[in-house]
Formats: structure tokens, C-alpha cells, sequence
């Protein structure tokens, strides 16, 4: 079953994602996991697997309609998740589809913006993940939202960093340095996903 995760639409390299399965099976006995930003849930699906070993929820957060570069005209628009009736991009509908598909029943989707979540949530997550906006104010958002809202056994994780500008956006770069400056380790590094404790 994990191997059908592959072929899911998404971004998520399959060797980053089996560190994400195996982070989440690491941390999820802290407390739940937390994904920020979901798209159509390739990596959702590693962290659930990760997590039902401990009999553990994934929370999905995300409002579907997208990041920056998904929207028309931009680099990674794709046509299959754009709602024609309403003109916005609509990720919810395969993200569902994709949990049935592979049987996952330990996912509570949050279709809210993050940064509106993460102003009342207030149980403390095993794990956390990072992989919404790609722009500066959203990264930056997103890791001030969460960061105190991890177990302090936990871990926070973030996807696309990129040492070299030339090969990615920085905002998730900066985000991780933010977080080696404020108080985190780095755990372990898969490629552009970079697992963090507290110290």
C-alpha cells in the first residue's frame, strides 16, 4: 500500500516521504500529528501511516484553494483541480478521494487557513509539519502559528529547503534557520525535508 502513495499527485519525493512515515511513527506517540498544508495528500499519507502504529490522528490543514504558485498562470497550476463552476482551485475533492483510495480513516481534514487554526488550537502535537504558501509571509506565518504548539518531546518538520537559491524559493529556508535560532536541532535531514527538536 505504501508503494501506491507514489502515484498520487503531488510534490513529495517517495524517499522524503518515507522519512516523513518514519518521523511520524517516531513522534506520534507525543501527541497527534499536524500537517500544514495538504494539497491532494500524497504527504498526508505517509504521516498517516507513520501514525497509526500508534494509534494516532493526522490533522490536515488547509483551505484548498491552493498556494500562490498553484493559481492560474503560475508555475504549477494544474487544471485537473481547478474548479471551472467556481473559477478557484479546489484540491479537497482528490484529497478525499485519494484517503478512500488507500483506505486511510485516521485523517481529520481542517479545510481553514492555517494562521486561523492556530490561533485556538490548544492541544500539543507530536509532530508538526510545515508545507503550506511558499511565499515569505506565509512561511513565516505558519511557523510563528505552530512553533509553541508542539509536545516538548516533539518535532517540527519542514519540506523544500534549499540551500542554494538558484534550486528553490527561501522562505522555507528561513523558516529553518529561524527555528536553529530559536531553540531547535536538527534531528535529521532527508534531501529538502529537515526533522527538528527542541533542545
Amino acid at each position: 500500500m505504501i508503494d501506491d502513495i507514489k502515484k498520487l499527485k503531488g510534490f513529495m519525493p517517495h524517499h522524503e516521504g518515507l522519512a516523513l512515515l518514519k518521523w511520524s511513527e517516531t513522534f506520534s506517540k507525543y501527541g497527534p500529528i499536524i500537517e500544514i498544508g495538504t494539497y491532494c495528500g500524497k504527504s498526508s499519507a505517509y504521516l498517516a501511516y507513520g501514525a497509526i502504529k500508534n494509534t494516532q490522528v493526522v490533522y490536515t490543514i488547509d483551505h484548498h484553494s491552493g498556494s500562490e504558485e498553484h493559481q492560474i498562470n503560475e508555475e504549477y497550476f494544474d487544471e485537473e483541480v481547478y474548479d471551472k463552476r467556481n473559477k478557484r482551485i479546489d484540491t479537497f475533492p482528490i484529497f478525499k478521494m485519494n484517503m478512500e483510495k488507500l483506505g486511510i480513516e485516521n485523517v481529520i481534514p481542517v479545510v481553514a487557513k492555517s494562521e486561523l487554526v492556530s490561533r485556538s488550537w490548544q492541544a500539543d502535537a507530536g509532530l508538526i509539519f510545515i508545507d503550506g504558501g511558499h511565499s515569505m509571509e506565509s512561511a513565516l506565518n505558519d511557523y510563528h502559528g505552530w512553533k509553541n504548539k508542539i509536545h516538548s518531546d516533539g518535532a517540527l518538520v519542514i519540506h523544500d529547503i534549499f540551500d542554494d537559491p538558484k534550486d528553490g524559493g527561501q522562505a522555507p529556508n528561513t523558516i529553518y534557520k529561524k527555528a536553529l535560532a530559536e531553540g531547535f536541532e536538527l534531528y535529521e535531514r532527508i534531501d529538502t525535508t529537515v526533522c527538528l527538536t527542541k533542545v
